[in-house]
């Protein structure tokens, strides 16, 4: 069995991967595809990882885990797709011991051997820490901003130390990850990536995250070039969609406005460029693939 996991990161598609799978399920079911709801195995899962641990596993744990995941689903399962923002932590927890999910690569490790028979692959979506950090935040309990980050140095992280602590305990573990401010060009390939589906394929909701950023005259005219192109590639696809954002864009969805911090805007814009050679950064390491758009 195939085994897809996907752990947001926080703040990044707000559950709408999980629910762009879902509206697809159908023709999904019909090829061995299933992605069954959070609430049916999210906190059972966490729990499960949690209290094995490192400790050796129990011969029947991938049964019962399983037993439990798909007990609603169709018969002859071949790729479970599982999307669970929190797999890593709660948003409180995101920046404990002044780095990114400081357990992540512990709970793959146990997700992993879970599944050792199978093929896991890994998925996640990153975000700019200038604009991830308030919105992770903002979903903890904390009140200040200050007491949320510590003593961290916002400068001082980068998601790749995540990234290769994750290949380091799991080397043979393939993981796709994308940039969180590309995500309404790439939208379609993510999900298809996911289910495992040819990358030309027509899905439903491919341009859901497009839509939400270009006014609706452009996305009628949008629509209506595709009607009258069906031929072009993905590429082209989105040379298209960004030459319509050039005209058509909601400013107001694509601009962030930053709050709870008093950062200006050229430490932003410092944060934002290393950033940017983070996920280049990244994109080097072995195992690692990267949708660009």
């Amino acid at each position: 069995m195939q085994v897809i996991l996907h752990t947001g990161v926080h703040k990044t598609d707000e559950s709408r991967l999980l629910r762009c799978l879902r509206r697809n399920g159908d023709a999904f079911w019909k090829e061995g595809i299933y992605t069954p709801e959070r609430q049916k195995f999210g906190t059972f899962l966490t729990d499960t990882v949690n209290q094995l641990g490192n400790a050796p596993l129990p011969p029947d744990t991938r049964e019962i885990v399983l037993d439990a995941i798909l007990e609603d689903a169709p018969e002859g399962v071949e790729r479970l797709v599982l999307s669970h923002e929190h797999f890593f932590s709660v948003p409180k927890l995101a920046l404990h011991h002044g780095r990114f999910y400081f357990r992540a690569e512990s709970r793959l490790n146990t997700f992993c051997r879970i599944f050792e028979r199978d093929e896991v692959e890994l998925f996640i979506g990153l975000r700019n820490p200038a604009t991830f950090l308030p919105e992770v935040f903002a979903s903890s309990p904390a009140v200040q901003f200050q007491n949320f980050m510590g003593d961290v140095n916002p400068l001082h992280l980068r998601w790749s130390d995540l990234i290769l602590r994750i290949k380091e305990q799991n080397p043979n573990l393939p993981i796709t990850v994308w940039a969180n401010e590309d995500t309404p060009l790439i939208w379609g390939q993510i999900v298809r990536e996911m289910a495992g589906i040819e990358l030309n394929r027509k899905i439903l909701g491919a341009f859901d995250m497009f839509s939400q950023i270009i006014s609706s005259e452009g996305m009628k005219r949008f629509r209506g070039f595709l009607k009258e192109n069906p031929g072009i590639n993905e590429i082209q696809k989105r040379r298209v969609m960004s030459a319509f954002l050039d005209k058509f864009a909601l400013e107001d969805q694509i601009e962030e406005e930053l709050q709870y911090t008093d950062w200006d805007g050229p430490f932003v814009d410092l944060m934002t460029t290393q950033y940017d050679e983070d996920v280049d950064m990244i994109a080097s390491i072995p195992g690692v693939t990267l949708i660009s758009p």
